[in-house]
Formats: structure tokens, sequence, C-alpha cells
């Protein structure tokens, strides 16, 4: 007995600090999928022992939010729902009944409260009990209606979500992968409780209501409660009517819930709003409050969670990927297996410390699942040889690693700041469109070649052949994709003198002052690369800082051998020097729409052509303003007026510079 009671104890301590991160500070230090066993654990050895502790996670229902905003208690209290991974057990909880089988939306629950027609009060789950006041926020909510056509009091619980294609936009424009989102339940959790709503509009937070509380009407205004007819379909139905996107959701019985639940476990993985299972509602309103409830369950409610589909597999190697944070990512490379009707054979096992929990060791006998029927997981090690060690150099630049501790999660970093992982950024400007127009290699696909050591400097780009085999290996490449890739790289080798001095990366020298210093030393790389900065400085438009920027890269040693390798790669094409530069010392701005040229990018061609240079905004710099509309009184109009500089048609360009 003692025994048990120990592990009771241990077992609700990391339930309880696992809930914590979870809930409070939004980061994830075990997988749902241990949770869940080690839930299953706790409340099996309460029930068989009949101890149960107060702190108990299955005596609680929901983690004390945030003290930063104003707390409420919620009218009645939010509980939590019973959980089944059996569809049989789903048909039993039916009987005779018929039911709502929805999905179980992974996000934040919002209580909404409405009187007269207007959003009147928003308040968040909290601990069950006690909620934060979120109104303003919740105003900001995509989907929210601010006014409804029932004016009297309304009272309905959503849930707050971010949609999966919402989450990866937002995250895509982050470049600090650490500073990334992990998921979109924490980005919406975060969203929905900032102080700031201008934060949190930006967030596109949807919410997707799934229970209608109360809806009271009015006899002194004449305004009647709804009839539902006893039913939650109708409660639904209704919601719908005044302009709610309700959780979406099909009425089963007893005799076809399970083929429903078939149903769903196919759509999951095209659904658009993050889900971690299913809810089942009694529809007849009256039979389900008769119910009851018990201390921490409503009993006219049973949420159903999928069943892992779990295999076993060896651990064959753990890939330790390094990124531009200076993160050193470990990946769990094993045997292929057949997953949810996919073939998987990585799972990201996050960091030290999760290595550390599950004792891994090459060769490890090790089940793999899909979180949510989506994300390849490692469940449970059952061999733990407990003998892996992280790398003590980085994969990608050879210096040797760190291991940071913080708060109990370890992580193992890379600290040069040199390392090519960390400058992804440097590689995506050269591969980009008006560098070396390289398709096909996008950050990711670059951090990963980085990652893996097969890119350290630009010539590498051109030198990815010798690794065909393991690229075509890799998560999302295969043959045709290097094809492709091999493809533009080759065609790229022909290139001009201004694409690789954009492409070097120069501090101050992008797009058009490459341009305009190619054209000064008739495409002659060798010229640019040993100029002085006395004689840099002749250029039009190029200062004194702009040539120590250049003179000082091209000095560089470490710069020097770059180059060096990346010239032994491509060629520099032939270019037409006979145009004449007839615009040579002169600024233009284009603005508005074209007639004559096919776009703008066509009309500041030929300018840079003749010897001009085009800017973006107007300043005392600018010779001419080109716009059509010369009347309007845009700001650059107003801009180019006050400051004397003139404006000109496209016509009047055309008569005086072609």
């Amino acid at each position: 007995m003692k025994e048990k009671q120990e592990r009771i104890k241990e077992l609700i301590e990391l339930l309880n600090e696992a809930a914590k991160a979870y809930y409070k500070e939004d980061r994830e230090i075990m997988p749902n999928y241990e949770y869940d066993r080690l839930y299953d654990e706790l409340a099996a050895l309460e029930e068989e022992t009949g101890l149960v502790f107060a702190n108990s996670p299955t005596q609680n229902v929901g983690y004390e939010s945030a003290a930063e905003l104003v707390k409420e208690a919620h009218e009645s209290p939010m509980l939590s729902l019973d959980k089944t991974k059996d569809p049989e057990v789903l048909a039993a909880f039916l009987g005779d009944k018929k039911g709502i089988l929805s999905w179980k939306l992974d996000g934040l629950t919002i209580v909404l409260t409405y009187q007269d027609g207007t959003l009147y009060k928003a308040v968040t789950r909290g601990n069950g009990e006690i909620g934060e006041i979120v109104t303003a926020n919740a105003k900001q909510f995509l989907n929210v209606p601010l006014s409804i056509p029932f004016k009297g009091k309304l009272i309905l619980r959503g849930e707050a979500v971010i949609l999966y294609k919402d989450f990866e936009q937002i995250n895509e424009q982050i470049e600090d992968l650490s500073a990334k989102y992990k998921n979109p339940r924490n980005l919406c959790s975060g969203s929905v409780r900032q102080l700031d709503p201008s934060i949190t509009a930006k967030r596109k937070v949807r919410l997707y209501p799934f229970s209608l509380e109360s809806a009271e009407g009015s006899e002194t205004a004449g305004i009647p409660a709804p009839d539902f007819h006893n039913s939650n379909e109708q409660k639904f139905i209704w919601l719908k009517s005044q302009g709610f996107d309700v959780v979406p959701y099909k009425m089963v019985t007893g005799a076809d819930v399970a083929q429903k639940v078939s149903e769903y476990a196919r759509e999951i993985e095209h659904f658009e709003i993050p889900s971690d299972g299913l809810v089942l509602l009694l529809d007849d309103i009256a039979y389900g409050q008769s119910l009851g409830r018990t201390a921490k369950f409503p009993r006219n409610a049973i949420a159903f969670k999928w069943k892992d589909e779990i295999a076993q597999t060896t651990l064959l190697e753990v890939e330790w990927s390094p990124s531009r944070t200076g993160l050193i990512n470990p990946v769990a490379i094993f045997e292929p297996v057949e997953l949810e009707g996919t073939t998987v054979s990585r799972a990201s096992l996050h960091n030290i410390s999760i290595i550390e929990g599950l004792e891994l060791g090459i060769g490890d006998q090790i089940t793999v699942y899909k979180a949510n029927m989506i994300i390849p997981q490692v469940a449970e090690n059952l061999t733990k040889k407990n003998d892996l060690i992280p790398p003590d150099t980085c994969p990608a630049c050879g210096e040797k690693t760190v291991i940071h501790d913080e708060n109990g999660v370890k992580t193992l970093l890379c600290p040069n700041p040199e390392c090519p992982a960390k400058k992804i950024k440097s590689f995506a400007d050269f591969v980009s469109r008006n560098a070396m127009n390289i398709e096909g290699i996008s950050e990711e696909t670059l951090e990963k070649f980085i990652g893996h050591g097969l890119i350290a400097e630009y010539a590498d780009i051109y030198k990815l052949e010798r690794y065909k085999d393991r690229i075509t290996s890799m998560i999302g490449f295969g043959e045709k994709s290097f094809e492709n890739i091999q493809k533009s790289v080759e065609s790229s080798r022909h290139t001009t003198c201004a694409r690789v001095l954009n492409a070097l990366g120069i501090i101050g020298i992008g797009q058009a002052n490459a341009k305009l210093i190619s054209r000064y030393y008739k495409n002659d790389f060798a010229a640019i690369r040993n100029a002085a900065a006395e004689e840099l400085v002749q250029i039009d438009q190029i200062g004194d800082v702009l040539a120590k920027s250049i003179t000082d890269y091209f000095q560089n040693e470490k710069n020097k051998k770059i180059v060096d390798d990346l010239l032994e790669e491509i060629q520099f094409e032939e270019e037409n020097n006979t145009q004449e530069e007839t615009l040579t010392g002169m600024t233009f701005v284009i603005t508005g729409s074209l007639n004559q040229y096919e776009n703008r990018d066509a009309l500041k061609k030929e300018i840079e052509e003749k010897g001009g240079k085009v800017a973006g905004s107007v300043s005392s710099k600018t010779s001419f303003l080109i716009n059509n509309d010369i009347q309007s009184n845009s700001s650059k109009n107003k801009t180019a007026k006050s400051l004397g500089i003139p404006i000109i048609t496209e016509e009047e360009y055309i008569e005086r510079f072609r």
C-alpha cells in the first residue's frame, strides 16, 4: 500500500508540473500521450486505494490563470468531461437517445455574455470557477458578432482558436526560430490574454460556440425566450441564426456513432481547425439535465480522444539539426512504420530533457504514434539503453556545443556566431530572385541542407549533386524535387556581375547599387573587387560609407575565400554595354498605373540601363516623379510639389528621355 501511496504522490507532482507548464507558461514538458497515460494510471490507483489528495489533477479542472487581467467568478462552474478512446463506450453512453458529435477544438475556452443584443462580456475558462475578463480582446475575434438580433440576455461557451493556415503565416513572419510559436493552442492562449487588444486583432483568432448556456427573454421589453424544443441541436441552429459559427457537428445514434467517428478520423488530416478529439452531447436537454453530474464531470456529455495507433520500431539514429537561433534540435530516425495510413520514419524529440526522460539509446525498441493523428511522436522506450550522448560539436560548423538548462529543460546550443546555420537569411538572399535567382531552395530547405552539413558557404550550393542520395532520402524530397533544384542551380551558373555583387550580402549594396557599380566598371567584377574607396566614391550616389563597406568586404580574408570559391562555380554573361547612358546622375520615382510599359519594373529596367536610378520615395535628390495623374493629391505628388520636383507623365518621359 505504501508503494502505491508514493506512486500516487509522484504522479500528482509530475502531472501538476506538466499542467502548470502547459496552461500557465504555454510550454510543453511531456508529450500528450505520456500525460494521458500517467493520468489514467493515477485515476486507477486512486480508485483502487480510495486515497485522493486535494491537489490531485483528477480533482481539479484547470490551472489557475495568470494575474495580469481582472478575474471574475463564473455563474456556474465549468467542468471537464469524462473521456474514452472506445467508440463502443460512446454507443453505450447514447443508448436509444440521439446525440451531437462535434469536434473537440484545441484552443482556449471563452464565455460570452450578450445583453440587449450587444456583446457585454467575455471571460476565459481559467480554473473552471474563476476566469479572466478579456472583453476588449474578444471584440477583435474575426467571427464574433458584436451585435446580434436577440435582445435578451444570452450566455454561451465557445473555443477560441487560431487556424493552422493563420498559425503558419504568423510563424513565417518570425525569423528567430526560438521565438516561433510551438503550436496554435499556445499562440491562441497568449493572443486572447493580451493586455493590448491590437495584438489580439493581428492574430486572427476565431471563436466556435459549443454550448448555449442560457437565453433569457424579457417580459417588460416584450422579448420572448427562444423555444429550443428540448433539443441541443436546436440551440446550435438558433445560434447560427444569430450569426455565430458553431463548432462543426454531426447528429448520431448509438447505431451509427462508430461510423461517424471513422468519418471524423478521415477528415482530421485536412481539418483546418486545431482539434484534439471529439465531444458527444445528448440532444435531449431535459434527459441530460436529469442525469446530474459528478464532482468533476457533467453526465450529459463525454469526450472521445483518438485511440492512438501505436507501432513498435527500432531507433536507428538521432539526427541533431542546427537552427539559426543556435538551438540544435534532436530528431529520432527509426525503421519506417505505417501509422494512420502513412509511412513514418522521423519524429522530433524536442530537447535533451525529453531524450533523458525516455532513456534513449541507438538500437532501442521504441513505440511511436501520431499525436492527434497528425504529428509523429515517440511514445515509449521499451529497452532503455540510456546511452545516447548529445554531440560535443555542431554538425554545421564543428564548434564545441554547450548544454543550456532553463527551468529544468535542457537544450543543446552552438555558441559560434559565425555558424552557417545562423546565417540562413544571408543564404536566402543569395538564392533570391534579384540575386542568383535559384528557384526551389526555400529558407526551410536551406536550413535542412546547412543543418546536415551540406552547405557551409555559397559555392557549396553548386556542389549539391554529390549529396544526391542523402537529399532524396530526406523527408519532403524526392528525385523530382532534387532535379528541379539542380536545374535551377545549373541555370544560375550563367549570371551577371550585378547579380553576384547583390548576392554577396555586402552591407548597403542592394540591387540598385549593384547595377550602378557594375555599369560604372563595365561589368568587370575583378575591377570592382580590387577597387579602392577613392575610386568608388567617384560613382554618383556612392558615398564614403558605401565605398568603405565594399572595400572592407573584399579585403576580409574569409570573404576572399568565399568569393574565390564562388567564382570557380559561375560564369559571367556577356552584357551589352552599348546602351547610351543618357540618364546618368538622374533619380526617378514611379507611381500610379502605366499605359505604355508592361509594369513599373519594365520602366525601371529601362531607366537603369540608361544609367539612371529609381527610388521608392520622393526626396530632395529626386530628379523627376513619373505619374500619369499629375493632378492627384497623392502623398508623392504633394511631396514633389513642396520640394519643387518636376512631375511628368509617362508620355512626357518617353518624349524627353527615350
